[in-house]
């Protein structure tokens, strides 16, 4: 055990491990064996692995440990969707949302305590960033919601749409990925799993030599630099065509997409005529535009346009020819 004392096993790759147990004396290919325990089978405890040898187990209790973000508060709306408040170690709380769209059932995921975005429409902006989320305390979020919705060893989605800014937040976010992603882990297909950033461009350009490469969303909101500007602040730093330039260098197989996120606020973006930039501006891009109407909240100054000014925005972008859809 080093001065610091045990290593969080959660927060390391596969990788990360072989070489951790290596340095420690022990045979780097068990760390297939505690992944499979800890994501596959949901077991945290060292002395319950017990494929393992008796030694093994005690020299990775004595060296290792694997906290676990617990449920403070779960809510369950009348579509079945549900929200968990998670406590972490440190006593910081985030949420986590199971959304179950059959046949995708989907995990919300959350990257930050808070978020430094600033976007003024967000709730999760009115707290600035309080700290990133190790890659243990992300995958975590999957660990306690897949027990709880009892999907551990069952097909699902991931969107890191949560609390936070994914690409704010880089590395933990992808090594998080390469977890999930993991074949002795939860062997979620990258495709199967969805990052949704404001559009750091650089971060995206790094995203696009990865080797694991989830789908691509943009959180886009608006039609015109200046408006993008006023409701999403690192428009100023990173405009909306430097964005969509990065995203049109972004790689996509023929049929993939790249979402783009449009949050509907009466009387500021929900126009016919912010309708048609959006389709213009979309117009050689491999898109689809999920619409996300307001959900208003105390502290957020704007409102929800009404179900009429929804669905002319939505035809609008059908007729121009792009898919859309309306989130929940």
């Amino acid at each position: 055990m080093t001065a610091a004392g045990p290593l969080v096993l959660a927060d390391l790759t596969r990788t990360r491990l072989e070489a951790a147990m290596l340095e420690r004396g022990m045979p780097a290919y068990r760390a297939r064996q505690v992944f499979q325990w800890l994501y596959r089978r949901g077991v945290t405890r060292f002395p319950d692995m017990t494929d393992l040898p008796l030694a093994l187990r005690q020299s990775l209790a004595d060296e290792f440990r694997i906290p676990t973000p617990s449920i403070d508060r779960r809510d369950i709306s009348d579509d079945g969707t549900q929200k968990f408040l998670l406590k972490l170690e440190d006593g910081k709380r985030i949420e986590s949302v199971f959304i179950p769209d059959t046949p995708n059932q989907t995990f919300c995921l959350s990257t930050q305590v808070g978020c430094a975005m600033g976007c003024g429409f967000c709730l999760t902006a009115t707290m600035g960033l309080v700290r990133n989320l190790t890659p243990g305390e992300i995958v975590g979020q999957v660990r306690v919601l897949a027990d709880a919705v009892d999907l551990r060893d069952k097909t699902f989605n991931i969107v890191l749409m949560g609390m936070g800014e994914p690409l704010h937040n880089y590395d933990h976010t992808m090594d998080a990925l390469r977890i999930l992603t993991d074949r002795y882990g939860f062997g979620v297909h990258p495709k199967r799993i969805t990052l949704s950033t404001v559009g750091i461009v650089p971060a995206i350009e790094r995203l696009a030599t990865e080797d694991v490469m989830p789908n691509l969303a943009i959180s886009l909101h608006a039609t015109t630099e200046d408006q993008r500007g006023s409701l999403v602040p690192i428009n100023k730093k990173y405009g909306m065509a430097d964005v969509l330039d990065a995203c049109r260098r972004f790689p996509l197989a023929r049929r993939e997409r790249i979402t783009f996120e449009y949050v509907l606020l009466d009387g500021v973006n929900d126009s016919p005529a912010d309708a048609h930039r959006l389709a213009r501006l979309l117009r050689d891009l491999q898109a689809k535009v999920n619409l996300i109407p307001l959900n208003p909240a105390p502290g957020i100054p704007y409102a929800r346009p009404s179900d009429d000014r929804l669905d002319t925005f939505g035809r609008i972008l059908a007729d121009e020819g792009l898919t859309v859809s309306v989130r929940k």
